[in-house]
This record gives C-alpha cells, structure tokens and sequence, in this order.
C-alpha cells in the first residue's frame, strides 16, 4: 500500500494535483503543470502574432489627401528640426525691403515713406518668388541621399511626394510674407484695402507660388546636384523678377522691355497683390494671374512626374 501511494503521489505531483503527503501543484516532472503552464501561456502570445500577420486585413490605401498632407508634414518636421532653413524667408526679406526702400526711395519718389506704399507689394512678391527655387534644392538632396527610392515602394497616390513639398514650402511663404508685411508696417506701410485687402493680396501670392514651384521641381529632377539647380534658378528669376514692375513702373521702361513686361507673369501677379492691398480688386489681373499659374502646374507638373517615373 505504501509503494502504492508513494507512485500516485508522484504521478499526483507531476500532473500538478497534489496528495496529503505534501506533493505541491505544479512540481518537476517532465510533463508536469510548470511546463504545461508555460505552454498555455505562450499559446495567446503565437495566436495574436497569427492573427495580426495573417489573419488581419490589409489597411486601405491612403488617399491623395491624406498622402500629400503626410509628406507636407514631413517637410514641416525638416524645419522643425533645421530651423535655420527659415532664415532665406525671415533675413533676406528684411534685407531687401529695407535696402530697396532707402536705396531707391528718396531717387525715384522723393520719399522713402510715399516710395514704400508702391514698393512693399513688389518686394514681397519678389521675395517669394524667390523662395520657390529651394523647393528643387529639396527634391536634388533627397534624391541624392536615396530617399526618393523608398519613396516609389510606397502605396501612395505617385504625385504626393512633391505635392507634400509644395504644402510645406507654402509655409515658407507665409512666413516671408509675414516678416515683409512686419518690417513694412514698422517703415510706415498703410495698406488702404485693410486686413481683407492683405490677407487676399497674400493668398494670391502663395497659390501662384504652389503653381509656380513646379518648375524647380522638374529641374530638381532633372539635374545633378543642387548648385546646378541654384544656377538655374537664378538665371530665371533675375530676368523676371527684375525686368518687372516691381521697383519702377513699366511705362518709364523702354518698348521692346515693355513687352516682356506685358507678359510677364510676375508683372501681372505684382499689379494683383498690390491692386488688392490698395483695395481694389482688379479682375484681369487676378484672372491673368491664376491662369498663369494653372498652365505652369499643368506643364510642369506632368514633366516633374514623367521624370519622376523614369528617375
């Protein structure tokens, strides 16, 4: 009898059940409940595993919206932790208010003060315009660094990438537009149009720059390193930019320059923003303005994406 209990008592213990002899649950034993127990208790962990990488279903594909809003946050976030990528909007644009308004004040209007209710509005699309060009930068030095490759294994709407550049350059933008509109109020700028007037004058401004940000787009695409992109960008701005009516008015310029003013799309942007300041709204101007821009994204858009297929 003895020999008999002391095997169930073994058996008892190993199953984990226990007698009056003081076997414990779970005691050693090959096939004992400690064993079992962490058997079972990894069981859910390798089931939730199954479920999540087989079982479940695949999330839906983001749409553009969504899309191009995720890489304009992720332009944001560059900023963010590069905040010195703010001072071509915040440096340069004080530098150019303040030295056009006292270089050619005084010479062309007899006054700084009368001189810069004309100039502000020009200034602060020149500098705008300006700003454009790093949008291209910005595609060069991704492509170089090989971020462009992870982007193309994406399940994304393909154009969101440089979209997510635009919105957040569109950023930029305000941001210079802003610091103009400050340094100008301070020199004694009076925009009649009001609070309406500028906040319009800015919008128009900032969506002809989303359309007119394609352009470097293409070439950064298209060129090898961001210097040529530079180069090029320069090369373009300056003429329109400067061969405008941006410091002087067009009717003091000689006819042949009068021309490439008239078509000029930066003239008639210029005339816009600095007719609704005024407050007036000058139909033709803003309708010139918008149409420009929509031919610019139209043609370089489907450039910069070609090219981004092939890249």
């Amino acid at each position: 009898m003895t020999t008999t209990s002391t095997g169930v008592t073994s058996g008892a213990g190993g199953a984990g059940t226990g007698d009056a002899n003081g076997a414990t649950p779970g005691g050693p034993g090959p096939t004992g409940a400690g064993a079992a127990g962490t058997e079972v208790a990894d069981r859910p962990v390798a089931d939730s595993l199954t479920e999540l990488l087989v079982n479940r279903e695949r999330p839906p594909r983001p749409g553009p919206v969504s899309a191009s809003a995720t890489f304009g946050w992720r332009a944001m976030l560059k900023i963010k932790h590069v905040p010195e990528q703010l001072a071509d909007v915040t440096v340069f644009p004080i530098i150019m208010t303040l030295m056009f308004t006292f270089l050619f004040g005084g010479a062309l209007a007899g006054s700084t003060t009368e001189y810069l209710q004309y100039l502000l509005p020009g200034i602060m699309v020149m500098s705008v315009v300006m700003t454009t060009m790093y949008t291209g930068v910005s595609v060069n030095n991704d492509i170089e660094k090989g971020v462009f490759d992870r982007f193309r294994t994406l399940a994304v709407w393909r154009p969101s990438p440089m979209v997510g550049y635009l919105l957040g350059d569109a950023f930029r933008y305000t941001v210079a537009s802003a610091v103009i509109l400050t340094v100008g109020l301070i020199l004694g700028f009076r925009p009649e149009g009001g609070v309406v007037g500028v906040l319009a004058g800015v919008g128009l401004l900032v969506v002809f720059c989303f359309a007119f940000s394609w352009i470097w787009t293409m070439f950064g695409l298209l060129l090898r390193s961001e210097k040529s992109v530079m180069g090029v960008s320069m090369m373009v701005l300056f003429p329109m930019t400067f061969l405008s009516n941006i410091l002087v008015e067009p009717e003091t310029m000689p006819g042949w320059l009068q021309g490439f003013v008239e078509v000029n799309p930066i003239a008639h942007l210029v005339a816009a923003v600095r007719d609704l300041m005024a407050g007036h709204v000058n139909t033709g101007e803003i309708t010139w303005t918008l149409v420009a821009g929509g031919l610019i994204m139209a043609v370089f858009g489907t450039l910069t994406m070609r090219l981004y297929n092939r890249k």
